[in-house]
């Protein structure tokens, strides 16, 4: 399971960056109460609590990396496998199909996701890093001299353009937009931290 990876910002001041605990020990030594805190692969900004003492903080950070799922109606199956029924709508072709499968449905499913995510997981990530930096540059970009042109480079994997359109930003924030876009340009491409 990936760690966590967060960087906090006060203003437009990158102020820390990595796990969890690593952040809010240098923000609570550093006397930054207000800061921004992202989680770099989300590009979201974290809720961080910084009342009371480090270890008060410590104490209240996320123990792993798995958003909370809501709960599900304890029923028969394999919950020591992670399986966690639900429930799927097919027309009756796809049922009459995956009934002929071997192993069944359930088998034939599980083999069609897993391929599907195989088959996607490139395109997947660089959404996914295309999401993250544009979450991040609204929220600290966004007033920038042509942050909605280099919004647009990003999502059409300019890197040239998207460079460019950053380079007058303050220099934590067009460094961290540029950090969190490198997957969309590929192996190589802008700085890494």
């Amino acid at each position: 399971m990936a760690d966590f990876h967060w960087t906090a910002f006060w203003g437009e001041n990158r102020v820390a960056g990595g796990s969890p605990a690593e952040v809010v020990t240098a923000v609570k030594a550093g006397g930054h109460e207000s800061v921004l805190v992202f989680d770099d692969a989300t590009g979201k900004p974290v809720d961080l609590d910084l009342r009371g003492t480090l270890e008060d903080c410590l104490g209240r950070l996320p123990k792993d990396n798995v958003e909370p799922i809501e709960p599900v109606e304890r029923r028969p199956g394999r919950p020591k496998l992670g399986v966690v029924p639900r429930e799927v709508t097919l027309l009756p072709r796809h049922w009459e199909w995956l009934g002929q499968q071997p192993g069944g449905a359930s088998v034939a499913l599980r083999k069609l996701v897993d391929a599907a995510r195989a088959a996607s997981s490139a395109g997947d990530d660089r959404r996914r890093a295309q999401e993250a930096a544009d979450r991040f540059m609204r929220a600290l970009g966004g007033d920038q001299p042509g942050y909605e042109d280099a919004a647009r480079a990003l999502y059409a994997g300019q890197e040239d353009r998207f460079r460019e359109l950053t380079e007058s930003w303050p220099k934590d924030v067009r460094d961290h937009a540029r950090y969190l876009a490198r997957a969309v340009f590929g192996a190589g491409s802008t700085e890494e931290k």
